[in-house]
């Protein structure tokens, strides 16, 4: 993959590499957020978008991601907080369903066992 720094120009086809706040199994989501140091935009620009987990971050529900994010960030949380889970779809345009309407097509997360640490 071609590597930019160049946050004001993307190249066609990037692919993202970020880490994530956590992992929701009961949804199989990828909770991010602003403070993550990739900005807003690598969430939803990149066609492939690639995040670095903890075997740590897995968490049973959404209130429990949010719960890991409190206990990290205390009185400074973030801007913005999201919940990734697949390619996002519209059918706002004459009804028709268009997948992905923003965002990447495909999301790897590759898990790290940091159980031993």
């Amino acid at each position: 993959f071609p590597y930019t720094s160049d946050s004001e120009q993307f190249p066609e086809g990037m692919v993202s590499i970020t880490s994530c706040e956590a992992l929701v199994s009961r949804l199989g989501s990828v909770i991010i957020s602003s403070k993550l140091g990739s900005g807003r935009r690598l969430f939803v620009v990149p066609t492939t978008h690639i995040i670095k987990a903890y075997t740590s971050q897995i968490v049973p529900e959404v209130k429990d991601a949010l719960q890991l994010i409190k206990n990290k960030y205390n009185d400074q949380m973030p801007s913005m907080i999201a919940a990734l889970t697949g390619p996002s779809r519209t059918a706002d345009i004459e009804k028709t369903l268009v997948t992905p309407a923003h965002g990447p097509r495909d999301i790897f997360v590759f898990l790290i066992d940091d159980s031993a640490r």
